[in-house]
């Protein structure tokens, strides 16, 4: 059963903050840095308990540097995202890659809907002085229903290309991918890939339809995204360095 504890370790540039996670399903002692959780070291739950906090802490002095570099940018990133002031009236955060001022001013008379209307550099919210969701909700709702409509679009224009047809298409708001696809037919998708560029959202709808055909990701796989998106590394480089950014945007510091 997979366990977890906070722990300090004391390294030669100072203490550290980790979890420390006993896993069964771990083979090997490994680090990683989570976005919002901070360093997790996992050892094997075999692993006998009074050596796994040892090891744990000897692993993270050998790569310390690394470590101390992704926390610095983390905490950069975090300080960055902050200073925009998230899904509220003046704060500004991405659509379609660029970042757009939030406005919210009262709906006209007989709207009996909150809505959302985008411009070049601003997202108005139209609220309904009835509606007691935050603007933050109100601006997610319409978030969503505009990633379902562009990737909805975008799988009309590469399904057929690719020879593939979805049986369903599904929203969701995972931390570690951006999409995924069953061998029957279900995509699902990060509603979040609406605020990156419109190429990084049809980098993943591609990537996804071709699994469809080809699961797995060797060399037969790549061509056949590459023939629908010649750029795909581009933009999935693209979405591995804006990750923590985009899963933040409407967060109010």
């Amino acid at each position: 059963m997979t366990s977890e504890a906070a722990a300090i370790a004391e390294l030669p540039g100072g203490p550290l903050a980790y979890t420390l996670r006993r896993s069964p399903r771990a083979r090997v002692l490994r680090v990683v840095i989570h976005p919002d959780r901070g360093v997790i070291v996992t050892v094997p739950a075999r692993t006998i308990r009074p050596e796994h906090e040892r090891r744990a802490v000897a692993f993270l002095a050998e790569r310390e540097p690394w470590l101390r570099k992704h926390l610095g940018r983390q905490a950069d990133i975090a300080r960055r995202i902050a200073t925009r002031g998230g899904a509220r009236d003046g704060g500004r955060i991405p659509f379609h890659g660029r970042l757009h001022r939030i406005r919210v001013v009262p709906a006209v008379s007989g709207l009996r809907r909150s809505d959302v209307v985008a411009f070049d550099d601003e997202l108005v919210i139209h609220r309904v002085a009835a509606d007691r969701r935050a603007d933050g909700t109100i601006l997610e709702v319409w978030l969503k229903e505009e990633a379902r409509r562009e990737i909805e679009a975008s799988i009309g224009e590469h399904a057929q290309a690719l020879a593939v047809t979805p049986t369903a298409v599904t929203l969701r708001d995972p931390r570690t991918r951006w999409g995924s696809a069953a061998r029957t037919g279900r995509l699902s998708f990060s509603w979040r890939l609406i605020l990156a560029p419109p190429e990084a959202l049809d980098t993943v709808v591609v990537h996804e339809l071709a699994h469809l055909r080809v699961f797995g990701h060797g060399p037969p796989f790549w061509t056949l995204v590459a023939s629908r998106r010649a750029d795909h590394r581009v933009w999935r480089r693209w979405l591995h360095d804006h990750s923590a950014e985009l899963h933040h945007a409407l967060t109010i510091a």
